[in-house]
């Protein structure tokens, strides 16, 4: 059975995460979408909310589960026993930071984590979360970029009422 884990932040969920969900999940048997619990930022919503927005996200996949970790990558694969990490690029810049930590895993694997990376889908390329986390504190649309209720979940957290397209 092949196997592979696609660990990040998703804070939030974009429609760019789910386009690598859905493409990997037809290349693997299981792909395990891990949120990162990563201690050196503030994230927009909790490990908890960020697993539960996954699961809602990628109900309709059933190859796909949905769980988190805390520390190094190549100790959670270890752990789980998975030997291939996904990641998506939008752009140049991603695939430079990418390759490093890609190289960095592999190495204190010992070659027992490789990465496969996957080009996000042109029409997703300019997204991230960021971007969807400034637009949305302004007030801006971000239905393009998430699903409707995680759009939702976000201008709550900002106690934002969308504002109407005109």
């Amino acid at each position: 059975m092949k196997r592979a884990v696609y660990p990040g932040s998703f804070d939030p969920v974009t429609y760019g995460h789910l386009d690598i969900i859905r493409r990997a999940s037809q290349i693997f048997d299981v792909l395990i979408v891990s949120v990162l619990n990563n201690k050196e930022k503030t994230p927009l919503f909790s490990v908890e909310e960020r697993v539960n927005i996954l699961r809602e996200a990628t109900k309709d996949i059933p190859n796909v589960q949905v769980d988190s970790f805390s520390g190094l990558l190549i100790n959670y694969a270890a752990e789980k026993d998975l030997h291939i990490a996904v990641r998506g690029l939008r752009a140049i810049t991603d695939f430079e930071y990418e390759l490093q930590i890609a190289q960095t895993n592999r190495k204190l694997s010992d070659g027992k984590l490789d990465t496969m990376f996957l080009t996000t889908s042109l029409e997703y390329a300019y997204l991230s979360s960021s971007s969807v986390k400034e637009i949305a504190s302004f007030g801006g649309d971000i239905s393009q970029c998430v699903p409707e209720f995680v759009e939702k979940l976000i201008y709550d957290k900002y106690r934002i009422r969308k504002q109407n397209k005109e």
